[in-house]
């Protein structure tokens, strides 16, 4: 049987399609930073509880964000499927620095794999695109909905694999030999 393969959608972004999740992280972060990436979730975050419209002098812009961070998403659930075969070489205690640990416990920044495993241990990707979406839209609207949906914890992972794939993106990252 011939195995389906999963899209990550990289065409409305990156002008093409990429099929490796590493790749579509390295092309993720090539379109822009990690900085600008947390700080444009962050105020979409924001604005969801304002009477005031998330960047209405160009909205395509959120559009595109919302292309390339759905992608990374799904970049990021086939990374938590794969954390079993991966592993990142250790880091040398010179290039350890607490302010490159960003949001990461010391046992994620070890391991950035374990960022991935956990979120979708926690969440779906249908509930992490679900949460894009209903940030974004409650973002573009001028005045404020109530929503009944927890909005935090799906933020709080998203920063962390933001994190941890700038880590793994820093980092040597090997395929696990297997005694077969």
């Amino acid at each position: 049987m011939k195995k389906n393969k999963f899209s990550f959608e990289t065409n409305f972004w990156a002008h093409y399609e990429l099929e490796n999740p590493f790749e579509v992280i390295d092309a993720f972060f090539g379109s822009d930073s990690l900085a600008y990436y947390k700080q444009t979730l962050s105020e979409i975050v924001f604005y969801r509880s304002k009477e005031e419209v998330y960047n209405k002098e160009c909205p395509g812009d959120v559009f595109f964000n919302y292309t390339a961070i759905r992608s990374f998403l799904r970049a990021c659930s086939c990374l938590s499927d794969k954390s079993k075969k991966w592993k990142v070489r250790e880091v040398s205690a010179a290039q350890k620095s607490i302010l490159s640990q960003a949001s990461l416990t010391a046992e994620e920044y070890e391991n950035p794999f374990i960022v991935f495993q956990n979120a979708f241990e926690e969440h779906s990707l249908a509930d992490f695109e679900f949460f894009l979406c209903e940030v974004i839209h409650l973002a573009l609207r001028p005045t404020i909905v109530e929503f009944d949906s927890d909005l935090l914890t799906p933020y709080i992972h998203v920063i962390k694999m933001l994190d941890a794939s700038q880590l793994l993106l820093e980092s040597d990252v090997e395929k696990i030999k297997t005694n077969e």
